[in-house]
């Protein structure tokens, strides 16, 4: 069978001839650090906390572990094995190319969509600033500068995200500092709430604490993409392991630290929490003179910024996919080490949701927002399963490769997975998000139908 020898054929890696190298230490650095900073931690929270009330924190704190475990999972695979294509090269090397296939392309979906959901949260805020400008007109212009951008040599790029991730890490930073200062009741002109937020820890059942999980899921995709970048940098190795390293005290700090404060802050059913958001809306409640308007700046920059990061995270991966085989080779083609084809096809979503917003500004967005939450489960299965096989395989042909390791494995890759599947079966369980869920499944199915069809012609039009 032509299919069963792919399995043990490592991808082919013609992406790291073809794409340039100009990402430095320092750009890798700052988008992992900075890249956790995004839509679903500024917008998605709110509804959230109003959903979840005090026991968001530990949603978070759940799906943060979770997402810990498979960071580590994705950094063992990236450090042996870097490419653009990620997590979607290691499935393609463990399981075939209908896996990588699958996996590459769901991920594609998430992210392409991320990018008009991160557009239409940027033009809420301007035209929050600018009421009566149409949103639709905001999210069109940013997805024109920023699909400009991407266009151009992929240092810029690396550029753009230190120096946003940089303004992200020290406001969030600047943010937990006045809110423990608060908390402990020694900031000039404010009293310590205590504990008298967190006495309802959950107000909407176990149905609010799995709406909460979903937004905090959410909130963690596209950390995955500082291992597509490693791939264009000076030392991918090195990139990967340094980030995957530090993943943890950066979920513990900007996720579940943020939320605590805010939640111990502010009442979790105050209408502000959703209309302001939760950043804002806790900096008012203390009453610090012009905070808030200067928070909703910050959660602008965050917004552009993971727009810029998930136009250039799917090009990459479209453009990895197309490498290996598995998808219209006119997205393969690069000019100046930027494979521009995918870039533009890669925004095409984006301006799609310049329609949305036109025509559905108010209700587009909780349905994307589950939708994604879906969709990086599937991923995340696809992560840990590629794992399990890939170790065994590194470990008797090529050991010297485990720069990172998974922690006790395999016992805490099952557990991941048990996680992931507890997650799937709570959605199932939900009105509100089966539908969703039906609908990531039929397409994940759809696209594992393609590619086993695919992997099986391939070889016959190849002789």
């Amino acid at each position: 069978m032509p299919s069963s020898t792919t399995t043990d054929t490592p991808p082919r890696q013609r992406d790291a001839a073809a794409l340039s190298h100009g990402l430095k230490q320092r750009h890798l650095s700052m988008i992992a650090l900075g890249g956790v900073i995004g839509a679903g931690l500024f917008v998605g929270s709110g509804a959230g906390i109003a959903a979840a009330g005090p026991s968001i924190v530990l949603a978070y704190a759940v799906s943060g572990l979770l997402v810990m475990l498979v960071m580590r999972m994705l950094g063992e695979m990236s450090a042996a094995y870097p490419s653009s294509g990620s997590f979607s090269a290691h499935a393609e090397r463990a399981f075939g190319p209908w896996a990588g296939f699958t996996a590459g392309w769901s991920f594609w979906v998430l992210l392409c969509t991320a990018v008009g959901l991160e557009g239409m949260g940027a033009a809420k805020i301007v035209t929050g600033w600018l009421p009566g400008t149409p949103q639709w007109m905001w999210v069109a212009l940013f997805m024109v500068v920023f699909c400009g951008a991407n266009l151009a040599a992929v240092k810029n790029f690396g550029e753009f995200e230190f120096w946003f991730a940089a303004l992200k890490v020290g406001a969030i930073t600047l943010f937990l500092v006045l809110g423990v200062l608060a908390l402990a009741g020694v900031l000039p002109g404010t009293d310590s709430p205590g504990a008298s937020n967190l006495t309802d820890l959950l107000p909407h059942g176990s149905q609010g604490l799995i709406i909460g999980l979903l937004a905090s899921v959410f909130a963690y995709g596209g950390l995955e993409t500082v291992t597509i970048a490693a791939a264009e940098s000076q030392d991918p190795v090195r990139g990967v392991a340094s980030a995957v390293r530090t993943a943890m005290w950066r979920i513990a700090l900007f996720y579940v630290g943020s939320m605590a404060v805010i939640v111990a802050l502010v009442p979790w059913d105050s209408a502000e929490v959703v209309e302001k958001g939760p950043y804002v809306a806790a900096l008012d409640h203390l009453g610090i003179p012009g905070a808030g308007q200067l928070m909703n700046v910050v959660v602008l920059v965050a917004l552009l910024s993971a727009m810029n990061a998930n136009i250039y995270g799917s090009s990459r991966i479209a453009y990895s996919l197309v490498e290996r085989g598995q998808g219209p080779k006119v997205l393969a083609k690069v000019s100046g080490g930027v494979p521009r084809a995918a870039v533009l096809v890669s925004s095409v979503f984006g301006f799609v949701c310049v329609l949305l917003s036109y025509w559905r500004p108010n209700d587009v967005f909780p349905w994307l927002l589950n939708m994604i939450g879906a969709v990086i489960l599937v991923v995340w299965i696809f992560i840990a399963v590629s794992q399990l096989r890939l170790r065994r395989r590194l470990e008797r042909e090529a050991p010297q490769k485990l720069v990172v390791r998974m922690w006790a494995f395999p016992a805490l890759t099952w557990v991941a997975l048990a996680g992931m599947a507890a997650i799937f079966v709570l959605m199932a369980r939900q009105p509100d998000t089966r539908v969703q869920l039906y609908s990531t499944g039929g397409m994940t199915l759809f696209l594992a139908a393609v590619g086993y069809v695919w992997q099986r012609t391939r070889p016959a039009r190849q002789d």
